[in-house]
């Protein structure tokens, strides 16, 4: 299988504001805003510091992306990562690429010094858990909380 993952830049922004508009369809129950939401990924895009984001190509198309951004935590003694969004085009999944981008984030934040990654999955997306699980992931004791500013 011809798979890469190719680091983000900006002149990609226009594929990666269509699949996390997909995304955001699939994902969540509010409308998508594209100006904020664009804001955001440029952010992350242009912006080592803030995370990373990379195209998943299969066979040379665009199917997907990941975004990680990066943080210091106390509890983990170091950087933390989160895996901020995955997606992966509905007619390309369950072909193993999930898994596969799952590895190249753990091997990408081990080469980046992070300590640990967190990830949020809906609970009523079960193939997204039990890809997370049989990549190492483990559900909490603790609620995920938010407050909007």
């Amino acid at each position: 299988m011809s798979l890469s993952f190719e680091r983000a830049e900006i002149s990609d922004l226009p594929i990666l504001m269509k699949f996390m508009q997909d995304f955001h369809e699939f994902d969540h129950a509010t409308p998508f805003d594209h100006g904020p939401a664009q804001v955001a990924m440029e952010t992350v895009v242009a912006n080592e510091s803030v995370g990373r984001v990379w195209l998943i190509r299969h066979q040379g198309e665009n199917i997907g992306y990941i975004v990680l951004t990066l943080h210091y935590r106390l509890e983990s003694r170091g950087v933390s990562a989160s895996m901020d969004e995955l997606f992966i085009r509905e007619d390309n999944r369950g072909m193993g690429i999930g898994r596969r981008a799952m590895e190249f984030l753990k091997n990408t934040c081990r080469e980046l010094g992070v300590a640990t990654i967190q990830l949020e999955v809906k609970n009523d997306n079960p193939e997204a858990a039990s890809l997370y699980e049989k990549a190492g992931f483990e559900k909490l004791d603790r609620a995920f909380m938010l407050a909007t500013l």
